[in-house]
């Protein structure tokens, strides 16, 4: 497929020169077998708000047909009595899934480095409980009962006893090791480690424990509440039971649960990480502002973002770091960092979080 011409780029041409290796990506998942033609529509539709997944758009084009079948599956039952959750961060991320779990009916033990922090996971949580009050969707004795689950601790020893730990700690290999190897030596046996890594290998964390079996990916996104996606990763020593384990969990706590493998990326960054680089290569080429980008892909692809604005959310910092595991991971040269994304993050020019990335936020 050629480019658009040096001299213009109509909005569909914008279009067609940045879905279309998106598509053709997808499509490769699929049929490398990284991934269920579901799993990879479920993962773009719920972690992206994409209307379309991109095999949906392929079949309807006639360029592909699923060799799965696409019939209702029977939702996967739990293999372990899941009854208490551990939670490892007090963070954004670490808060969220407190709640989702809280809100779901587990009692839930979450683990912060300080009083301060457990306070402040309760006190956003509560916040959050009354917000909901207030829209009509909580009454005062369901935040009291959602309360009343939660039990914020210092000491990781306070985990011992539950059933599963989901860690949401700092995005650091060596950090995530310490802490697996601590709940290794504290959780009880038959316990299931879940970490949230969005980029990091779950086989050395699993690595890194005495029950590798027991050790999976559950990539929440962000903010967990409201996201219905969790991409389940299995390494290739997580135990069968354990994997249907948190499929079923994910589905009682009303997410939509994918299964992949532990690669870099996962599904939703494998796929959506190339899309937004390429919209900068774009961008690079001449053929259209930034604004112009954003406009088309919104008006003819139908997503909710332009690559831009979505870059400047995420943080151009956060996704030069993923481009640039993705190129080490695939070795593809497509995939190489664009040079004006290294640039802007060169510059500091974050994104929002700084009031200026590809677009002007000041």
């Amino acid at each position: 497929m050629s480019a658009p011409t040096p001299e213009a780029a109509t909005p569909e041409q914008i279009t067609q020169t940045l879905v279309q290796p998106y598509l053709d990506h997808a499509l490769r998942m699929y049929e490398s077998g990284y991934a269920t033609s579901t799993d990879i529509d479920n993962a773009m539709r719920f972690g992206c708000g994409y209307p379309k997944g991109p095999l949906t758009v392929l079949a309807e084009r006639g360029e592909f047909a699923p060799q799965e079948s696409t019939g209702e599956t029977a939702a996967a039952e739990p293999r372990h009595d899941v009854r208490t959750v551990g939670v490892v961060g007090t963070g954004t991320m670490a808060s969220g899934i407190v709640q989702v779990f809280a809100q779901a009916g587990f009692d839930v033990v979450y683990v912060g480095r300080g009083d301060d922090k457990v306070a402040g996971v309760r006190a956003g949580i509560e916040k959050a409980l009354d917000k909901a009050i207030s829209r009509g969707r909580l009454d005062e004795a369901g935040k009291t009962e959602v309360l009343g689950r939660l039990t914020g601790a210092t000491e990781r020893e306070a985990l011992a006893d539950v059933d599963l730990v989901v860690e949401a700690i700092a995005e650091d290999l060596e950090i995530k090791l310490a802490l697996f190897r601590d709940l290794d030596r504290i959780c009880k046996p038959g316990a299931i480690l879940a970490t949230t890594t969005s980029s990091l290998p779950i086989t050395e964390c699993a690595k890194a424990t005495s029950r590798p079996e027991s050790v999976i990916g559950m990539h929440f996104f962000n903010p967990a509440v409201i996201m219905k996606l969790v991409e389940v990763v299995t390494t290739d020593l997580t135990g069968a039971d354990v994997n249907e384990t948190v499929l079923a969990l994910c589905a009682k706590v009303g997410k939509v649960a994918v299964s992949c493998g532990d690669r870099s990326g996962f599904i939703v960054n494998a796929l959506l990480f190339p899309y937004l680089n390429d919209a900068v290569k774009l961008l690079e080429s001449g053929v259209a502002t930034t604004t112009e980008i954003d406009a088309a892909i919104k008006e003819h692809a139908g997503f909710p973002m332009g690559p831009f604005e979505l870059l400047d959310v995420v943080g151009n910092d956060v996704s030069l770091a993923i481009q640039k595991e993705l190129y080490a991971e695939f070795g593809d040269a497509a995939f190489e960092p664009a040079e004006t994304l290294v640039k802007v993050v060169a510059d500091g020019h974050l994104g929002r979080k700084t009031g200026k990335g590809f677009h002007d936020y000041s």
